[in-house]
């Protein structure tokens, strides 16, 4: 059957009935404002450095594996694919699913932890958090605001896409967004927009796939110790009937499509059932449900449960992984410190913005710095920093 475009669901959000941008700006005549907000972040400067931000591997260790960027592109087709047959806002999915991943630092959550370390002291480190303030202030582009000035529903989907977070505002490195919340009420303690819960699963069926694909391209396991797995299992052995001279590369990525479709089908599924359920027929209702509208199957649940077992297993920790882990947070640790210390060695503009800041104030700006680098961009700083011969 051919695909036809959806009718409109009730609780879809409408880009005509949004809540506006914090500062007030007139509407454009080419696109909606959920769409003015994803091109916002496409043209961002913290989004075009996902293309050297870890997932897993190293950016440098292979043009073949997922970079931040390559997730995030990823995320929102499926995103926006997500959202179009369920009869949401496509734009509004896409954008939130863009910028998911702009608060990252380098070397995955290798890097994000080493933050955390260092920034125990000083209020912590949070990844989502740091998104947000990428996209409310960091980002400087426009003479009358700093950051994006997104929408009310593109700032709420992406602090809260997973969920009420009233429960993390105590949390030291939270205070960025009770600051903006006193301000600007994103009504935290409320669950987000279908579209944002979208982003939020999307993202769940990208990045296991992609470290299935990425696992075996690596060497670091082969298909066939995938056929035991429930979720993946099944679809090695089917695209194996169905075309049994199929070239092993090719077999693979066979394979992950149909696991990729075999979780976008359940997530509809499971999404219209509750919808129909809870008789959901606005945005608001979305929000004030009590728990999530768009989601997976306890079955599904249950999968993936086992293929992140064994992705934990025999990928996260693995020794190649674990001593490219090892390596990135003493490249970290060694850097904060040193800026820390000596905060006249930072990057002019950076030096301007920690002059004067009691120590607090200069780690966040030091980890400011930090987070938005490529993985290159901190190999290369390191060495510049502690061996003179390639200083320059």
């Amino acid at each position: 059957m051919a695909f036809s475009l959806p009718a409109r669901v009730a609780y879809a959000e409408d880009a005509q009935a949004s809540r506006g941008r914090k500062v007030p700006e007139a509407p454009s005549r080419t696109r909606t404002d959920f769409a003015r907000d994803r091109d916002r972040i496409i043209h961002a400067s913290a989004f075009r450095r996902l293309k050297e931000k870890t997932q897993v591997f190293v950016a440098h260790e292979g043009d073949h594996f997922r970079t931040r960027l390559t997730h995030s592109l990823e995320v929102a087709q499926i995103a926006r694919s997500l959202a179009t047959a369920l009869g949401l806002d496509a734009d509004l999915a896409e954008t939130i699913a863009l910028a998911h991943d702009l608060g990252h630092p380098p070397f995955g959550h290798a890097g994000e932890d080493e933050l955390q370390v260092q920034m125990q002291p000083f209020g912590g480190f949070d990844h989502n958090v740091q998104t947000f303030r990428v996209v409310t202030k960091l980002e400087r582009r426009y003479p009358r605001f700093d950051g994006l000035n997104l929408t009310w529903e593109t700032l709420e989907g992406v602090i809260k896409h997973n969920g009420p977070v009233v429960d993390q505002l105590a949390k030291p490195s939270w205070r960025a967004i009770s600051e903006f919340d006193a301000d600007y009420d994103l009504r935290l303690d409320t669950w987000a927009s279908a579209e944002a819960q979208v982003a939020a699963l999307s993202d769940d069926i990208a990045y296991n796939n992609h470290d299935v694909d990425d696992g075996v391209a690596a060497g670091v396991f082969q298909l066939d110790e995938l056929i035991q797995v429930p979720l993946i299992g099944p679809h090695i052995l089917a695209a194996r009937a169905d075309y049994p001279d199929c070239d092993p590369g090719i077999l693979r990525l066979e394979a992950v499509r149909r696991m990729i479709g075999a979780m976008v089908d359940d997530v509809m599924a499971e999404t219209e059932s509750r919808a129909a359920t809870a008789k959901v027929g606005s945005p608001e209702a979305v929000r004030m449900l009590g728990g999530p509208l768009v989601a997976f199957s306890r079955t599904m649940i249950e999968d993936l449960a086992q293929l992140r077992l064994f992705l934990t297993e025999r990928m996260y920790r693995h020794w190649r992984v674990n001593r490219t882990r090892s390596q990135a947070r003493r490249i970290l640790a060694e850097m904060f410190q040193l800026f820390m210390g000596e905060p006249d060695v930072l990057p002019a503009e950076w030096y301007a913005r920690a002059e004067g800041r009691d120590e607090t104030g200069r780690a966040r700006v030091v980890c400011d710095y930090i987070a938005g680098m490529t993985d290159r961009f901190a190999i290369e700083e390191h060495r510049k920093l502690f061996h003179l011969d390639v200083w320059n």
